[in-house]
């Protein structure tokens, strides 16, 4: 049995059709599922307890708000799913954002379109998807708006759905701004609060830490994960000067403490159902 490939169409959209003639039988060859050829990752691997508790909400839950120090995992873990979700057409865009607010002394207005001045403050969780669906696709995606970055100034009267939403480095938004923020969702949304309180880089009230009070306070069905210094994963340098800095911060009783139990801990546990909370 011999089979001979014909390629069809316009050579420079290159947009080929590919037909296989066996035994005198015209027989159109099945497409393989998006990305399916491009580029198979091995599956999400929990590296800690704290991060398959993570997961397991990813997979389970419409919304999660997830506190704890640097290097536990907390952004990697959130744009590696949402990457999946989008490979494997469970969703159809990823929206990310995070407060632009520096940490130190500020460099000043960047050049470019909003897009581009807007880019080096969510390189980190870019980096991420890229690694995951890989440079061309990553590009494609940006490019059609199935992946988009969108800046707090320009958020208001938007509304997403069927999309992964992701807030990064929430413990710098102000109560206004995430009270925005998590009014924006839509239907068959995940959506992910990411932010360490005690790295709030804010003169005013902090609005991951109103949030997080109000689902305390009202046991709202949000689940909390908290990761604390022994989840550190990053690597033993990054494990090291966050005990440090954490110790310091002890001693003068100035931030908060991401020890084994700490005052969040009660609000990761709600007891009343969805439905229960929204008939009330």
């Amino acid at each position: 049995m011999k089979v001979w490939l014909m390629a069809k169409g316009n050579e420079k959209r290159r947009k080929y059709k590919r037909e296989a003639h066996i035994e005198g039988k015209l027989i159109p060859i099945k497409k393989k599922k998006k990305f399916e050829a491009e580029r198979s990752p091995p599956p999400i691997i929990a590296l800690t307890a704290k991060q398959a508790e993570y997961l397991g909400y990813l997979r389970t839950q419409p919304q999660i708000f997830v506190l704890g120090p640097a290097g536990t995992g907390k952004t990697w873990l959130a744009a590696t799913y949402a990457a999946d979700l989008y490979r494997n057409n469970q969703i159809s865009k990823i929206i990310l954002t995070r407060p632009n607010v520096p940490c130190g002394r500020s460099l000043g207005f960047f050049p470019g379109t909003l897009e581009k001045k807007f880019a080096p403050w969510a390189l980190p969780v870019i980096d991420a998807i890229k690694e995951r669906l890989g440079q061309a696709v990553y590009e494609v995606a940006a490019k059609n708006g199935d992946i988009e970055v969108v800046p707090f100034e320009v958020m208001r009267g938007r509304s997403w759905k069927d999309a992964f939403v992701l807030l990064d480095e929430a413990q710098n938004t102000t109560v206004a701004e995430i009270k925005m923020f998590l009014t924006r969702i839509g239907e068959n949304c995940l959506t992910v609060v990411n932010g360490d309180v005690s790295q709030c880089d804010l003169d005013s009230a902090c609005g991951l830490f109103r949030a997080v009070k109000l689902i305390q306070d009202l046991y709202l069905p949000v689940p909390i994960v908290e990761f604390s210094m022994d989840d550190i994963v990053r690597s033993e340098i990054c494990a090291m000067w966050s005990r440090a800095f954490e110790n310091e911060n002890l001693q003068q009783n100035n931030k908060i403490s991401y020890g084994a139990h700490t005052r969040f801990t009660e609000a990761a546990h709600f007891t009343r159902p969805i439905k229960e909370w929204l008939q009330n």
